[in-house]
């Protein structure tokens, strides 16, 4: 088992397609990268903070490795927008890949180069050790199963039915 966290917009939508894949154990959406504790997802939003919105996620890298997991990351977000993704703007909707050990590190720095090819400007998602991780509050963690039909970004359809539990 193995863990990584992604932003990639608005958590809802990367926690509820990373919980459709095979390999994919557990998630728990959360605040990462700022500069207070036990940050309030009001103050989140204030764009104050250094917080982003992630989502931690638990895999199984014998099912589901780290450069896979990834290319599912890069179907989800555009990789090319600073601080927004979809409707969602400001800094804590940054793209970031969240790592805890080195050979993550030259794993996402690798898959991002080979991916810079396929786009026509920059990739500015961040890459850094995970420095501060605090889950978020009870009714975030998987709001789209509580709220059918609630807010999401993620277009939930683009895993093929074999990378589906």
């Amino acid at each position: 088992m193995r863990k990584i966290w992604l932003a990639g917009g608005c958590f809802w939508g990367v926690e509820a397609y990373f919980l459709q894949l095979k390999g994919v154990l557990d998630t728990k959406v959360g605040y990462g990268q700022g500069t207070i504790d036990q940050p309030t997802y009001q103050q989140v939003c204030s764009g104050t903070t250094g917080y982003t919105e992630v989502c931690e996620i638990t895999y199984d890298e014998k099912h589901l490795p780290l450069p896979k997991l990834l290319e599912h990351f890069f179907r989800i977000i555009d990789p090319t927008t600073l601080n927004r993704q979809g409707p969602d703007r400001g800094n804590q909707y940054r793209s970031g890949v969240y790592y805890s050990s080195d050979d993550e590190k030259e794993i996402i720095v690798n898959f991002i180069n080979e991916m810079q090819p396929h786009y026509m400007d920059p990739i500015v998602v961040e890459v850094e050790p995970m420095k501060s991780f605090f889950p978020a509050e009870d009714y975030h963690q998987r709001y789209l199963e509580k709220t059918p039909g609630g807010y999401c970004h993620v277009n939930l359809g683009l895993a093929r039915p074999d990378e589906r539990k």
